[in-house]
């Protein structure tokens, strides 16, 4: 029998999250372990509309709309969510610690809001493992600069990124237990690997 635990990946522009996000459904679906992957902003219909508004280069919302606006979507998330709850295997492209690394350490939006909109949101909603993909300055300039479009959020100059990256890795110090920081700049099979094997020893 396999346990059903709620993954994350997390990390900022072009640290390869996605990439392994979307390893790691790939390998639930050979092994027919039922799983359900969403990303944040976005995910369900609802959250996916939200996405647009955030993320539109034309979009110039103030910090504290924005912050609201990715609530809302992590709202509908949830209530969808709800259904799967330890019943299937849940992984999240971006989840609560986005909003507290971008939104805060960021951004500078008081941390003991984001807190309570996500203890109001989550209830008891609780992740069980976060992967945290770390990348230089270098290679996230690198692979953006291979993306065919960019969205508002990959436009920021270089030390927001920076803050944003202490931030999560401030994070992950507070929750070693339940973190694992992946270094992006490393060989992509090696850490496919490495996430892989902790993820077999989460499910059984």
């Amino acid at each position: 029998m396999y346990k059903k635990p709620v993954i994350i990946f997390e990390g900022i522009e072009g640290s390869g999250k996605t990439y392994h996000s979307d390893n790691l459904a790939k390998y639930l679906k050979k092994k027919k372990i039922d799983y359900i992957k969403l990303r944040e902003p976005g995910g369900c219909l609802n959250s996916e509309k939200i996405r647009k508004l955030i993320l539109n280069n034309n979009s110039n919302f103030h910090k504290n709309t924005d912050l609201l606006l990715y609530m809302a979507a992590r709202n509908e998330n949830i209530v969808r969510l709800k259904k799967s709850y330890r019943k299937k295997v849940i992984i999240i492209d971006r989840f609560i610690d986005s909003t507290i690394a971008y939104q805060h350490y960021g951004l500078g939006v008081d941390l003991s809001i984001i807190q309570k909109l996500n203890s109001f949101i989550l209830k008891s909603f609780k992740i069980d493992f976060t992967f945290l993909n770390i990348v230089n300055k270098t290679n996230m300039h690198k692979r953006l600069k291979l993306r065919k479009n960019l969205n508002r959020y990959d436009k920021f100059k270089s030390a927001f990124y920076d803050k944003v990256q202490k931030g999560y890795l401030k994070i992950a110090k507070k929750n070693a237990r339940k973190y694992q920081i992946i270094n992006s700049n490393l060989n992509i099979e090696t850490n496919k690997l490495l996430i892989i094997n902790k993820i077999e020893r989460l499910i059984r």
